[in-house]
């Protein structure tokens, strides 16, 4: 029997599951609409009730996806979007946000996240996600692939109020691990990991396989386990199978021993020095 899924709880005191369902790539394919959906549905029946989004993917289609699989249970759902820095005017922000609204078929966003930097100041984004925060449009913000400068500007920018960050990370992609995390514990400030799983090269590693046969399980579900060993990151692996949905949420369950840890520490070293965040 599957336990509960465990949660993490917000700067703002709200408590989110640590394992939730991504979207990328999903909308681009009608013919994949259907198993995109039932997809997210079956996530939702085993408790990984947060969906991220973004106007990004597929151009709003990612979106059209998660409202066919929300309707008649948004409020089960903490729903995440995001707004394309070309958007992070304050007009433009206004804009988008109500284009996700509708595409979503919801009158508010759980969580809206700037996609990443761009060429729109910071305090003037934040200040239309306040506003927006105001009037109830959306009820948290945050960021997505900021490096710790980035933050540390955040934070001189009046941005006491965002929630989280969203940037990439999993065993092959550990840089975080030297700075950008501990400063984000530091704020209590939960880091949301994309891609947890890789981009398909993780689940094809040998040496994840032998530490996958120990438990008799997959390699992209110990890859998963293992970005959830830490108790403040929220995955957000994508599937479109029924197989690896529920290979996902049983990866929650998987306890990594200190000799799988250390067996992963050398294949895959953890970072020695500061790196470039790394993105996709």
């Amino acid at each position: 029997m599957l336990s509960a899924v465990r949660t993490t709880r917000l700067p703002s005191g709200v408590d989110v599951p640590v394992l939730g369902l991504g979207t990328w790539k999903m909308g681009e394919d009608r013919r994949k609409h259907a198993d995109e959906v039932a997809a997210l549905k079956l996530g939702l029946d085993l408790g990984m009730t947060l969906i991220d989004t973004a106007e990004m993917y597929a151009s709003g289609g990612s979106e059209e996806v998660v409202r066919e699989a929300i309707a008649g249970r948004r409020d089960e759902v903490f729903l995440v979007s995001k707004v394309l820095p070309s958007n992070a005017s304050r007009a433009g922000t206004m804009r988008a946000c109500e284009a996700s609204l509708k595409r979503l078929g919801t009158d508010r966003l759980d969580l809206y996240l700037l996609h990443w930097r761009g060429g729109v100041p910071l305090s003037e984004t934040v200040g239309v996600l306040e506003d927006l925060k105001a009037a109830g449009k959306i009820l948290h913000w945050g960021v997505s692939n900021f490096d710790t400068e980035d933050m540390e500007e955040l934070a001189d920018t009046d941005g006491s109020g965002v929630e989280t960050n969203q940037v990439l990370y999993n065993l092959s992609a550990r840089g975080i691990e030297y700075d950008l995390l501990p400063q984000a514990a530091a704020r209590g400030l939960p880091v949301m990991a994309y891609s947890p799983v890789g981009q398909g090269d993780l689940t094809r590693d040998a040496r994840l396989g032998q530490v996958a046969a120990r438990h008799g399980v997959s390699a992209a579900q110990v890859a998963l386990a293992w970005t959830l060993r830490h108790p403040h990151i929220i995955a957000i692996p994508k599937a479109t199978q029924p197989k690896h949905v529920r290979d996902n949420r049983a990866a929650l369950d998987l306890q990594l021993t200190p000799a799988d840890l250390s067996d992963l520490d050398a294949a895959f070293p953890p970072p020695r020095r500061k790196q470039r965040l790394e993105m996709i």
